[in-house]
């Protein structure tokens, strides 16, 4: 996708060098955006190869409302496993177990995944049980849904997972804070704002993740899919990403592949990971590297 490799080289030749919160160090920018036209393929990066299998979990764990690794863990996804097994580590309970060994006992035994599995309130809390004034509990998502079907003029078509009362319980506040829809000649549009962006580990994942998320809310919805819209904050790389980002700049780009849905659900909260097919996905191989937690 040239949009990515135009931002990965708009950070390498404009970046600021800047420390961060994980000591890693990164090249940084302040304010970007790219824009991807749906119907013209599935934004999945061709010039390395994403782990969709995660990708869909993770947006599924995310609908379900969920703060532990435990589903992620069940199948196979470990992309969150970094920040509770570090808060693990540091504990009396810790006997020397490896992070592969640490995931597999949190899929494995539900309460030692109800014990250090724990997130605290993060973006699958705050989008299905945002804690309002006086106690109540709102669903951003079902409240989403049925605006878009009743009102879809509306400009308030938001979901909201930056709870400023709740941050600092998070184990890593929210990255991608807030998303709009926009429906226009029958066509849904998603527009994220992303407060913190790890270009090279993190967008590839967010850009198919909401890509994914419009083509659920579309189709529930009766409608097209229209445009992603990605809206940065900061956004940079890591100093021990550069080489990987300069490999995959060298590489040639593919024809993008097709999102396949199960066509029979109806219900946002209905999808299983069985229901999404991508098609004619041919990237080139996977990159490996290191998260900054």
């Amino acid at each position: 996708m040239q949009q990515y490799h135009d931002l990965l080289r708009h950070i390498l030749d404009n970046g600021t060098w800047k420390d961060d919160r994980t000591g890693t160090g990164t090249w940084s920018c302040f304010g970007y955006q790219m824009r991807f036209d749906l119907q013209k393929g599935f934004p999945l990066l061709t010039t390395k190869k994403v782990f969709t299998k995660a990708i869909i979990h993770e947006l599924l764990w995310f609908l379900k409302g969920s703060s532990n690794i435990d589903y992620l863990c069940q199948n196979g996804v470990s992309i969150w496993d970094d920040w509770p097994f570090a808060k693990y580590k540091n504990s009396a309970d810790y006997k020397g177990e490896t992070l592969k060994e640490f995931s597999k006992k949190i899929a494995e035994d539900a309460a030692f995944a109800k014990q250090w599995g724990e997130l605290g309130p993060v973006y699958g809390v705050q989008w299905r049980s945002w804690a309002g004034a006086n106690g109540e509990t709102i669903d951003q998502i079902t409240q989403l849904i049925e605006q878009i079907k009743k009102n879809p003029n509306s400009r308030r078509l938001l979901v909201n997972a930056w709870n400023v009362a709740l941050v600092d319980q998070m184990a890593l506040p929210p990255c991608h804070t807030m998303f709009q829809f926009y429906v226009s000649n029958g066509k849904l549009s998603c527009q994220l704002y992303q407060r913190s962006a790890d270009v090279f580990l993190g967008v590839p994942f967010n850009i198919a993740s909401y890509a994914l998320l419009t083509h659920m809310v579309a189709q529930v919805c009766g409608l097209a899919v229209g445009e992603f819209v990605h809206t940065f904050g900061d956004v940079h790389l890591y100093s021990n990403h550069k080489e990987q980002a300069l490999l995959q700049l060298s590489r040639d780009f593919r024809t993008l592949p097709t999102l396949q849905m199960n066509a029979e659900v109806n219900d946002i909260f209905g999808f299983k990971y069985e229901d999404f097919k991508i098609l004619n996905y041919d990237p080139h191989p996977a990159i490996a590297g290191e998260v900054a937690v």
